[in-house]
């Protein structure tokens, strides 16, 4: 997949090419909306590889909104972007599936000086409980929400969704090495569930200086081409 992102600014990494995989392990279908889609990645490769999602995006930075349609069209995939605030989209429209790499650098982080990077990168762009009940609103019975953050946040995740009544049935941490703490977290969640949480074996992503065998799979089967440039 050919994908066009910004020469200087937000760009994607790792985490999304993680999340696409995670996703598409669930065989998404029907309706899918891509939260603060950046350069379109996740929700592209994911469309690309279950042929039926009928795929939507929101974005509200007109930049990434130029870069995530252009690459829908490059690479032949039907794409409705929704060019505004997530938190503003129009609640009659329901889905069966949610999927984001969501901003989630907590408040204590230091703040970029680069617009694109701040909103692309910290919650206060998105506050956590804001996006959890909007997303509640937003999905149809028995939907599906999956997306990634900080593993340190796991428990406020948890309680957040609890109050929304949203329940993390999947879980994967994603540790850079075998001998260090998680940095990200990718869940599956789902509205009106009593299922227990299904707690995954840890990702290992990189093997000394490489990308473990894993990861490695991933990135073959993603087959993504970035070209850094201004559109």
């Amino acid at each position: 997949m050919l994908l066009y992102q910004p020469h200087v600014g937000y760009c994607y990494n790792s985490d999304s090419i993680f999340l696409y995989d995670f996703i598409s392990s669930f065989h998404p279908k029907g309706r899918v909306l891509d939260v603060g889609a950046g350069c379109g990645v996740v929700g592209l490769l994911v469309a690309r590889d279950n042929p039926k999602v009928e795929l939507e995006a929101v974005e509200k930075q007109e930049s990434f909104i130029h870069y995530a349609t252009t690459n829908a069209r490059v690479n032949k995939i039907a794409y409705k972007m929704h060019e505004n605030d997530f938190l503003h989209q129009e609640e009659s429209l329901k889905y069966d599936y949610i999927i984001s790499n969501p901003p989630f650098y907590h408040d204590g982080a230091t703040k970029s000086e680069n617009e694109m990077l701040f909103h692309a990168r910290y919650n206060i762009n998105l506050p956590m409980g804001a996006f959890f009940k909007k997303v509640s609103k937003l999905l149809k019975p028995k939907a599906h929400f999956i997306f990634c953050y900080d593993a340190s946040q796991f428990g406020l995740i948890c309680a957040e969704l609890e109050k929304v009544k949203l329940r993390v049935v999947d879980v994967q941490f994603v540790h850079p090495k075998i001998d260090k703490k998680a940095s990200l977290v990718m869940l599956h969640v789902r509205s009106s569930s009593q299922s227990l949480m299904n707690v995954w074996p840890p990702f290992i992503s990189f093997d000394g200086s490489e990308f473990s065998q894993k990861a490695q799979d991933i990135y073959k089967k993603a087959s993504t081409q970035s070209i850094k440039c201004e559109i």
